[in-house]
């Protein structure tokens, strides 16, 4: 801290003739400075098996804050993103702490490990600042873990599950049926088991078989050998990030015919993979083919911006940054405790969909609609990003955007 003949700069600040003292000194451009940019954090990884997909997140919070900006800003001030590599739960819970007291930034937006988001999320909840978390599916973090400070844009597992199984059901992979899992090694991986199981017991399938796979697993061959084994009805993936386009390429060169499907999945997972690899019926969160009109603004923004349609993960980190500044310019205020009241107030956002969507005030849950995705015929791609066939939206018109989330009653959040 720069010392003022024995009083400090911040000490000076906090008096009502603070800015008439610093001009006397000739320091009247950094109040300037300080006051005409609001800061916004972002942590996502950008290495390890989820760097693929933190990159598309910083793609997409990128674009959001210069279209923002380009606008006039928030509240007529700047927006400047300080992003950085999360890199694992102990660094991220450091460099958020760094980012709300050193930087001043009013939130943070972004993560895709459930565990560097829970870590984040206690940061946050000390620091009574917002947590936007755009990528972690984890439902205990809506559970026991909720906090008032932190809200989630990226779906639970438990509305993964139900999405992709509701049409597994319509294709006759459910009842009777022996799944074989294959799960990610870390909380996410072992949440969104623990929800597949359930799923599975309660609609009469069998996934009593399981692999744990090491996140930094990169030969998938001694777990395809033990499906082949197994001969199972389907093989049920709980992987995450570059697992899942290892895996399906991998599986593909085995040449086994069982049918795929899955709890998890980003679309750079099946870019990764290939059109002649992907196989399978998949959850998805958001897809570049969306027809509204808000979702081909984006994707023509995105695709000019960067030489490549957006993904899911970008759409999540572009629409945290728009829901922030959204609640910023409607409460006139960066306070954190006016931005959460109105996002808990059942606000409504264009989420790039056909229906608007909301946060629920008891576990900050963003409600809206999900797809599925499996792979569209040859034929009909329009270029090397077309290849995936998305379902009519989840839940459908005219069903109420909670059926496919956990029910207050079965969740453990109690927000204080």
């Amino acid at each position: 801290m720069i010392k003022l003949d024995g009083v400090s700069r911040r000490t000076i600040l906090k008096g009502s003739a603070g800015a008439a003292v610093l001009a006397a000194i000739g320091a009247p451009a950094i109040v300037r400075a300080q006051s005409d940019i609001i800061r916004v954090g972002h942590l996502t990884p950008r290495t390890g098996f989820l760097g693929p997909l933190g990159e598309y997140g910083v793609m997409g919070v990128t674009l959001a804050a210069e279209e923002i900006n380009a606008a006039g800003g928030v509240l007529g001030r700047k927006v400047e993103l300080v992003a950085e590599d999360s890199v694992n739960p102990s660094t991220a819970s450091t460099k958020a702490d760094r980012m709300f007291g050193r930087d001043n930034v009013i939130a943070i937006l972004g993560e895709i490990s459930s565990a560097s988001g829970l870590a984040i999320s206690q940061v946050a909840l000390r620091e009574k600042k917002p947590f936007i978390q755009t990528g972690c599916n984890s439902d205990e973090l809506r559970g026991k873990a909720c906090n008032r400070y932190m809200f989630h844009i990226e779906a639970a597992n438990t509305m993964y599950i139900n999405a992709v199984g509701d049409s597994l059901k319509r294709e006759g992979m459910v009842q009777g049926k022996k799944w074989f899992g294959l799960t990610a090694d870390y909380a996410y991986g072992h949440d969104l088991l623990e929800v597949s199981r359930r799923y599975a017991q309660k609609n009469g399938a069998d996934l009593s078989q399981n692999e744990l796979v090491p996140t930094d697993a990169t030969d998938f061959s001694p777990f395809i050998l033990k499906i082949r084994r197994a001969r199972p009805d389907v093989v049920f993936s709980n992987l995450a990030g570059n697992q899942i386009t290892n895996f399906i390429k991998q599986y593909k060169e085995y040449g086994l015919d069982f049918p795929l499907a899955g709890g998890g999945f980003d679309t750079a997972a099946a870019w990764g993979a290939g059109a002649d690899a992907f196989a399978g019926i998949w959850p998805a969160l958001w897809h570049h083919t969306i027809g509204t009109e808000s979702a081909k603004a984006f994707v023509a923004a995105f695709t000019k911006r960067w030489g490549k349609p957006p993904e899911n993960q970008a759409w999540g980190d572009y629409l945290g940054m728009k829901i922030l500044a959204q609640s910023m310019n409607e409460t006139r205020s960066t306070e954190a405790d006016a931005i959460l009241r109105h996002l808990e107030s059942g606000a409504k956002f264009d989420v790039l969909k056909g229906r608007e969507g909301y946060f629920r005030s008891w576990d900050h849950q963003l409600m809206n609609e999900m797809y599925t995705i499996r792979p569209k015929p040859a034929a009909q791609h329009a270029d090397k990003w077309d290849m995936l066939l998305l379902s009519e939206p989840v839940p459908g018109p005219g069903e109420d955007l909670e059926r496919i989330a956990l029910p207050r009653s079965e969740s453990a959040c109690a927000l204080s």
